[in-house]
């Protein structure tokens, strides 16, 4: 029995497909996971950019 993995999405994407393969593996809309990163982004300052970048290097692409 294999568990879930995490990849960046081919099919949901806008820029690496990285929140659209966070919602489908957290099983929420991707559309939620972008709202959380653009808060990041404002009120964290910058530091969801730095997260998506990391995020985007590490996540390996779905098959």
């Amino acid at each position: 029995m294999e568990g879930k993995k995490l990849y960046r999405s081919t099919t949901d994407k806008m820029l690496a497909g990285v929140c659209g393969g966070l919602g489908q593996y957290f099983g929420i809309d991707a559309t939620v996971v972008r709202l959380i990163f653009a808060l990041l982004v404002f009120f964290g300052v910058g530091s969801g950019i730095i997260l998506y970048i990391i995020l985007a290097l590490i996540m390996p692409l779905e098959p």
